[in-house]
């Protein structure tokens, strides 16, 4: 199809805070465009609506999560200023996951107004390429619909990635696609990592009163400045989060009783010890996602993107 025939000037594949910002500044400068996201659903089942991660799995819940954590923080310091109120103060999850839930959904809505409002073509589909010019979407009831443009932008970021190689993981674990998608409490929960996306939902976790506990297989923050890492993990440890430094989970186990087992090996002594868990949180490096032209003819064997 020749430049000028093709169904938009523009097509955007992700429908995150990259691929919006894209699509609406494109439309607002004239242009024919069209987005295309549709969430696959993490191993869990977790699925969302339009924003990409920042507004569903990420930033926004994330903060609000924190918030929840500091008013914690301020209900405990309360007595200190003259304020009467009786200790402990328990903490409803449920309450608080649906009020974060409402909000994420309101700006899912939100997105798609705008979108409608700069005239971008929203398609909730599954694509992946034929051409240079080209890709093929799967609808919900599996129909196909080729959509084509003169040019062709990939923003489709990237999904936490399972450590497969334990034994276990994929079958008992979560990741931050599922935490702020919880109906009930995670407990006693374990974080596998030290990036930022695992302190950050350790902070939260131990904020509103969870036994939360942090396994670093290495040094925490890497990349970042490490004095100020350091401090990080002080403060975190002040505020009652605990650390295993230097070790590795090799499994994951339910128990009879629901609970989890993990086995991990200190790195140092190369000895194996385990604990038991209400929730296993990955939080280790994320999988970016990636694509390749491929073929129409062959649905079940293209390979789909976001």
């Amino acid at each position: 199809m020749e430049a000028g025939q093709r169904d938009y000037d523009l097509l955007v594949i992700g429908g995150g805070s990259g691929g919006l910002a894209c699509a609406k500044e494109a439309a607002q400068l004239g242009r024919k465009v069209a987005v295309v996201d549709y969430v696959e659903p993490s191993p869990q089942g977790t699925r969302w609506g339009l924003g990409g991660t920042c507004v569903n799995v990420g930033c926004i819940p994330k903060k609000l999560m924190h918030q929840a954590a500091l008013l914690g923080g301020l209900i405990q310091d309360a007595p200190h200023y003259g304020w009467e109120v009786a200790q402990p103060v328990p903490h409803d999850w449920r309450k608080m996951a649906e009020a974060v839930q409402n909000h994420v959904k309101s700006l899912n809505w939100g997105h798609r107004v705008q979108l409608q409002d700069r005239k971008v073509k929203y398609f909730n589909i599954k694509a992946s390429f034929v051409d240079e010019h080209t890709v093929c979407g799967v609808a919900k009831g599996g129909k196909e619909i080729l959509l084509s443009a003169d040019h062709i932008i990939i923003a489709t970021g990237g999904r936490p990635r399972y450590p497969t190689h334990i034994e276990g993981a994929l079958e008992y674990g979560i990741t931050s696609d599922d935490i702020f998608w919880l109906k009930e409490s995670p407990g006693k929960t374990l974080v596998v990592g030290a990036s930022y996306v695992a302190l950050e939902c350790a902070g939260f976790l131990t904020g509103i009163g969870l036994d939360t506990t942090v396994m670093i297989r290495s040094i925490p923050l890497r990349g970042f400045d490490q004095q100020m890492s350091s401090m990080v993990i002080e403060h975190m440890a002040s505020h009652g989060t605990q650390f295993l430094r230097g070790c590795a989970p090799s499994r994951v186990r339910r128990l009879p009783d629901g609970h989890l087992q993990v086995t991990w090996e200190d790195c140092t002594t190369g000895k194996e010890d385990t604990g038991t868990f209400d929730t296993v949180l990955w939080a280790i490096a994320p999988h970016i996602s990636a694509c390749l032209p491929t073929t129409v003819g062959h649905a079940r064997k293209q390979r789909r993107y976001q």
